[in-house]
């Protein structure tokens, strides 16, 4: 059973970045999808992000369209981590921020990491 594992949140001040870091120990299965979802307080879970695990050097990702061209999901094949570089942070992106992934042959992301805290101060 794949675990996940986050790590990098933390405080930083509106206009600055961060680089959250999602590690999968256990095998993930080429096709799966590896996601980032965050929740606000008193707002329900949304989608941020998304990318599909592969051994191609170029591949798919899928941003929700509040982050569009300051977030940028990654992964390192190498290292089993999958990555997603904020840039130009606002308050709004004060969320707890889940890594999430599909088991093999799921069509949902049935596998979740305990979620790491961001806060962007104005």
């Amino acid at each position: 059973q794949v675990q996940l594992v986050e790590s990098g949140g933390g405080l930083v001040q509106a206009g600055g970045s961060l680089r959250l870091s999602c590690a999968a120990s256990g095998r993930i299965f080429s096709g799966s999808r590896m996601g980032w979802f965050r929740q606000a307080p008193g707002k329900e879970r949304e989608f941020v992000a998304t990318t599909v695990w592969s051994g191609a050097s170029v591949y798919y990702a899928e941003y929700a369209d509040s982050v569009k061209g300051r977030f940028t999901i990654s992964r390192d094949n190498a290292k089993n981590t999958v990555y997603l570089q904020m840039k130009a942070l606002k308050p709004d992106d004060t969320a707890v921020y889940y890594c999430a992934a599909t088991s093999q042959g799921s069509r949902e992301y049935d596998i979740w990491g305990q979620g790491t805290q961001v806060t962007v101060s104005s």
